[in-house]
């Protein structure tokens, strides 16, 4: 059984030529590119402690097999701006388990996407909980709900947002929850 115990969140961006050298790039500018990543979904397992990127590195390899929530965009359109946003949603008790969402977008900001996918996270672990939640409301606006029931969770995201090469090179940005198994 695999269980990750801590996990940290980073992002970065890439500029290339080519759009896979760009998204290479990104992953060094994240710290992540000496690892071979599989992409997991969206549970965020229960006692798992967020520590620093730095603090995070130190407990993995090279070549080492590391499970993530990875989000990433690209564009090639001078000027264009992309984004990729990580958001985490945590129960109130560390006994359960959260969630994770993945959002990519164009022309939105660090802070649009960033609560975009805080929102998406705080959705489907609400509804896990069995507490009401209404989409048309802003993740604050439905946090007062959470309050009330004594279920609050906590959110968070990391959120990578860039400006599409003037040049026409393509830009990725890519934004990650990197786990760490064997602690």
């Amino acid at each position: 059984m695999i269980i990750a115990k801590k996990c940290f969140l980073t992002k970065g961006v890439g500029r290339h030529k080519e759009k896979l050298t760009s998204f290479e790039m990104a992953l060094r500018s994240a710290g992540i590119a000496a690892f071979n990543l599989v992409r997991v979904t969206s549970i965020f397992p229960p006692r798992c402690k967020v520590v620093s990127r730095t603090e995070g590195l130190n407990y993995l390899k090279p070549g080492e097999v590391v499970f993530c929530v990875l989000s990433d965009n690209a564009t090639n359109e001078p000027h264009r701006l992309v984004a990729a946003s990580v958001g985490i949603a945590i129960p109130k008790d560390k006994n359960l388990y959260g969630y994770l969402s993945e959002h990519h977008s164009y022309g939105q900001t660090d802070a649009i996407a960033g609560d975009y996918s805080e929102d998406l996270a705080a959705e489907m672990l609400a509804t896990t909980m069995g507490l009401e939640y209404d989409p048309a409301k802003s993740w604050d606006e439905n946090r007062e709900i959470y309050k009330i029931s004594n279920k609050v969770v906590r959110t968070v995201s990391i959120t990578q947002s860039a400006v599409g090469d003037k040049k026409g090179y393509w830009t990725s940005v890519v934004t990650g929850c990197i786990f760490i198994t064997d602690v």
